[in-house]
């Protein structure tokens, strides 16, 4: 049997124009080794998955090239970069180390490029240990240290960095890599399939292609946007589209009956009453031409924000945000959780979102 090698690994980007969503980064540090102008100690710091270790390897190899020019095109510089994981390296020993093999020139080529990883995990006398190497490097090593969480890392540090900071990945941009991955793969996936995925990754890429890889194994080479939402225990749109329905025509019998299938289905109410208040967050922002670039979703499913839209009483729906805010704040704390989710949409149905329509009950 073939060895399977997860997205993740098997698209990770080789150069600077590959790299996905941090296109501020990938030209700054492509300009850098253009014009021989790269810090000898750089900090990439951001959330998990964004592609900050990618881009350190990227980087090292650029470095190498730049300075090797007669190497092969497929050569990837192994013997003159090194990585560190701080997080099982993290001791004072771990760094004396490193610092000594620092004072060796490389063998080829013109510089050695440290990559520390998770460099937020050393100890404190690991850092101060490492303080003058990084103040004053060989002129041939270079050093690119990797953090999640900038605020452990000691001032001393930081002030003898380059400063990278990785931002999330927006939707659409993940959602466009995916659709990508599908089409090299030949997975047929719908447009919202791929949102999903995107969505639920929550800016990391890396996350993205472990829940894409999880959903073709489920799903196989057709991703729909019902067996997605199945596979990843999410609600989709249609869901809250009927919803709202019910909500804008106070029809609380069927708003009820709704609630208890999903809830059967194995949801959480909270997760109900949170993903309804993003969307009437969503409508509110289609109510406008202007706003309506904010909606992150495809193209389709804008249109049915836009439609819906048209019907909501601007007063009324901010009026239901704030219902919903507070159950969700009171959710917890709560004995009874079903009866409070009840009580809630009971009282959105009786706001009048819809002003054409005759209100059930009265506020």
């Amino acid at each position: 049997m073939e060895q399977f090698v997860v997205s993740a690994r098997k698209y990770r980007p080789q150069t600077f124009e590959q790299v996905v969503g941090q296109g501020h980064i990938a030209l700054t540090l492509e300009n850098a080794v253009k014009s021989e102008k790269v810090a000898q100690a750089m900090l990439f710091c951001g959330p998990r998955g964004v592609g900050k270790t990618t881009c350190a390897r990227i980087l090292a190899r650029e470095i190498n090239r730049h300075s090797m020019p007669d190497a092969a095109p497929d050569e990837d510089f192994a013997f003159n970069i090194y990585e560190l994981d701080a997080a099982s390296n993290n001791s004072v020993d771990d760094i004396r180390a490193l610092t000594e093999q620092v004072r060796f020139a490389p063998q080829n080529g013109k510089y050695k490029v440290y990559i520390i990883d998770e460099v937020h995990m050393l100890s404190t006398a690991a850092f101060n240990a490492f303080l003058k190497t990084l103040e004053e490097p060989p002129a041939h090593a270079i050093f690119i240290l990797a953090t999640t969480e900038k605020h452990k890392i000691l001032p001393t540090i930081l002030s003898r960095c380059q400063i990278f900071d990785f931002r999330l990945i927006t939707v659409e941009d993940i959602r466009r890599h995916l659709e990508y991955i599908a089409a090299d793969q030949g997975v047929e996936a719908e447009s919202e399939a791929l949102h999903i995925i995107a969505q639920k990754a929550e800016g990391a890429l890396r996350d993205a292609l472990s829940i894409y890889d999880r959903v073709v194994s489920f799903c196989g080479k057709s991703l729909t946007a019902s067996r997605v939402a199945e596979t990843l225990n999410v609600l989709d749109y249609n869901t809250y589209f009927t919803m709202m329905e019910h909500v804008m025509n106070a029809d609380i019998p069927s708003l009820m009956l709704q609630l208890d299938g999903i809830l059967a289905a194995g949801y959480d109410a909270q997760y109900v009453l949170g993903g309804l208040a993003s969307h009437i967050r969503d409508l509110l922002v289609a109510r406008d031409s202007r706003t309506t670039v904010l909606l992150t979703v495809p193209d389709d499913i804008k249109q049915r924000y836009i439609s819906q839209a048209q019907s909501i009483d601007y007063a009324n729906a901010t009026d239901a945000l704030t219902l919903l805010s507070s159950t969700l704040a009171e959710y917890r704390a709560s004995k009874n959780q079903r009866l409070l989710t009840e009580i809630c949409l009971m009282r959105l149905a009786s706001l009048g979102l819809d002003p054409s329509k005759k209100k059930l009950l009265t506020t």
